[in-house]
C-alpha cells in the first residue's frame, strides 16, 4: 500500500506511539503552547483522528514565564495494565512529570513530579518494574535511568545506560522490547541537519547496552537536498500483523539555497524488519515523501491530503485550536455570534496577546476569517501567521485618524513594518493564500501585500515550532473597548 509522508503535517515534534488492540495512539511535544500534547489515534498508521490533549488544565500545565520553544519537551505515551501513561518535561515550571488516564480521549489526573535531572523522560514496564530513562545534562553519562514508584514519583539511584554514540548530548531515549531482548533508541546529532536515530541493545531493560554496529539506523545527513531531512527522534510500535514501525520527526525544506522549513518539525513514518537482531529502517533505504509499505487495518480508500477547519465558533473552539501559553479565559467567547475576542494591551510582539491558532499543515493552503470590528483609535484585530514573538505577520483591521483601515503587518526580527493598507468596512473578509514561498495576504478579495514565508522559518526565526494561523486583537496599550468578533474562520489545504 502506499502511503504519504509526513503522516502528522505542520508543528507535530518528537513523535511517541503506543498500540492498544488494533488502534495507535500517538502524541506530539507542544512547547509554549496551551492545551499541551496534543494526542491522535489511528487504524492504519496514516489517517490520525485528533483527540485531543493530555493537558487541558493549568494545574496540570503552568506556563507562566515560559519563553518561546520554552514548556512542554518530548513526551512518552504508554499503555501499561489498562492505564495510559503520558510522561514529558515542563522545562520553564517544575520538571519531570506523568499523568495518567483511563481513556486518552478524557480526561487525564493532575501531575506526579520527578525529581531528575535534564529532559525526554520515558517510562519502560517489566515484570513489575516501572524504569525512567532519561536525558540527565550530564556530558559523560547522557542517558540514565532509574526505578520509578509510581505511586509517589520517587525514583532510586540512577544509573548510567549510554554514552552516545557520536555526540555527548544524546537524548530522546525509549526502551522498548522484542522478543526477550530490550533495545533502546536515542536521538544525536541535534535537532537539525545532523539529526540521527541510534540503536542499542541488551539483556535486561537496565543494561548494559551495546551499540548496533550499524549506526546510526536512520538518519538523512550528508543529503542537503532531499525532500525529508533533520530525521530523528523516533519510536517503535509493532502492528496485529507483527510488522515493525518507525514514527520519527523530520522537516520539509524548500528553495534552492539557503535551504528553510516554516511548517515546523512533522512526524513521519517508516517500516522497519530486523537483520540479525537489529532494526534497519526502510530496507535501510533515505525515507521519502512516497512511501509504499504493507499498511495495518482496513485498505485506504482514497489517499487524501485536505486538512480543513470550516467553523462559526458556535459549539467552541475545536480540539485544533491552541494558546500561546495559559489563556486569559475572559478574552475568548465562543456563541452564535461567533468568536469574540477581548483585545488586551499586548501586542503579538508580547507573550500574553489575545491570539488563537491553528498549525499550518501545508505549503499550499489559504485561511479566511470574517470579522466584525470598530475599533478605537489605534485598537487592531484580525488574521496572524505566528511562528514567535519576534516573527509573525498579520492584516487587521484598526482605526488611524479617526479612520478604519485594514493592515498588513509584518514583524521580522528588530524590524516592524506596515507594508500595506486598504480602507475597511465594519465587516471585513480577512484572508491569506499560501504557497511554498509566498502569503499573500486579502481584504475583501483584494490583494493587499505579500510576503516571504523565509522570514517565519527556523533557519530565520529559531526555535522548535512551526507557523500557527488565527485570530488576534489588541488595544495596543490598553485593553480594547470594543469586542471583535470572528464570524467565521475557514483554513483549507
Amino acid at each position: 500500500m502506499q502511503y504519504e509522508n509526513p503522516i502528522i503535517p505542520g508543528f507535530h515534534p518528537d513523535p511517541t506511539i503506543c498500540r492498544v488492540g488494533e488502534t495507535f495512539y500517538l502524541a506530539t511535544s507542544s512547547f509554549e503552547y496551551f492545551p499541551g500534547v496534543p494526542l491522535y489515534r489511528s487504524q492504519n498508521l496514516t489517517d490520525w483522528e485528533p483527540i485531543g490533549h493530555a493537558l487541558t488544565r493549568d494545574d496540570q500545565l503552568p506556563l507562566g514565564g515560559a519563553r518561546s520553544s520554552m514548556g512542554i519537551f518530548a513526551p512518552t505515551l504508554r499503555h501499561h495494565d489498562g492505564t495510559f501513561y503520558m510522561v514529558t518535561t515542563n522545562v520553564t515550571n517544575g520538571g519531570h512529570f506523568f499523568v495518567t488516564a483511563d481513556d486518552p480521549a478524557g480526561e487525564w489526573s493532575d501531575p506526579t513530579w520527578v525529581d531528575a535531572p535534564g529532559i525526554d523522560p520515558d517510562l519502560f514496564f517489566d515484570d513489575g518494574t516501572c524504569y525512567f530513562t532519561y536525558h540527565a545534562d550530564d556530558p559523560d553519562a547522557p542517558i540514565k535511568q532509574a526505578e520509578l514508584d509510581l505511586e509517589t514519583g520517587e525514583l532510586g539511584d540512577p544509573y548510567p545506560v549510554w554514552e552516545g554514540f557520536r555526540d555527548p548530548y544524546a537524548e530522546a531515549p525509549h526502551v522498548i522490547e522484542r522478543d526477550g531482548t530490550y533495545y533502546l533508541l536515542v536521538a544525536e546529532g541535534g535537532t537539525h541537519a545532523g539529526h540521527m536515530v541510534v540503536a542499542a541493545r541488551a539483556d535486561d531493560p537496565a543494561g548494559p547496552y551495546e551499540g548496533c554496529p550499524d549506526n546510526p539506523v536512520l538518519t538523512h545527513w550528508g543529503r542537503p537536498r532531499d525532500e525529508i531531512r533533520a530525521t530523528g527522534h523516533a519510536d517503535l510500535t509493532v502492528d496485529t500483523e507483527g510488522q515493525w514501525w518507525l514514527v520519527f520527526l523530520g522537516i520539509r525544506q524548500h528553495s534552492m539555497w539557503p535551504r528553510f522549513h516554516h511548517l515546523g518539525r512533522e512526524t513521519f513514518l517508516a517500516p522497519v524488519s530486523w537483520e540479525d537482531g537489529w532494526p534497519v529502517v526502510n530496507d535501510g533505504e533515505p525515507v521519502s515523501t512516497e512511501m509504499d509499505a504493507p499498511l495495518p487495518g482496513e485498505p485506504r480508500e482514497e489517499a487524501t491530503s485536505v486538512d480543513r477547519t470550516d467553523t462559526t465558533f458556535a459549539d467552541g473552539l475545536g480540539v485544533e485550536w491552541e494558546f500561546r501559553r495559559n489563556p486569559d479565559r475572559d478574552r475568548y467567547e465562543t456563541g452564535p455570534d461567533g468568536l469574540a475576542l477581548h483585545g488586551g494591551p499586548e501586542t503579538l510582539d508580547e507573550p500574553g496577546a489575545t491570539f488563537v491558532g491553528r498549525r499550518q499543515t501545508a505549503f499550499d493552503c489559504s485561511a479566511e476569517a470574517t470579522l466584525a470590528f470598530d475599533p478605537d483609535e489605534d485598537e487592531e484585530a484580525g488574521l496572524a501567521l505566528v511562528m514567535n514573538e519576534d516573527h509573525h505577520y498579520q492584516v487587521g483591521v484598526t482605526r488611524r485618524d479617526g479612520r478604519r483601515e485594514a493592515v498588513v503587518r509584518l514583524r521580522i526580527g528588530d524590524a516592524t513594518e506596515v507594508v500595506g493598507r486598504t480602507p475597511a468596512g465594519t465587516t471585513a473578509d480577512l484572508a491569506v493564500e499560501a504557497d511554498t514561498q509566498t502569503y499573500r495576504f486579502l481584504v475583501d478579495g483584494e490583494e493587499v501585500a505579500t510576503a516571504s514565508t523565509r522570514y517565519l522559518a527556523t533557519e530565520v526565526a529559531d526555535g522548535f515550532t512551526g507557523v500557527m494561523i488565527g485570530p488576534y486583537a489588541t488595544g495596543r496599550g490598553r485593553t480594547c473597548e470594543s469586542n471583535a468578533v470572528v464570524e467565521r474562520f475557514v483554513y483549507e489545504s
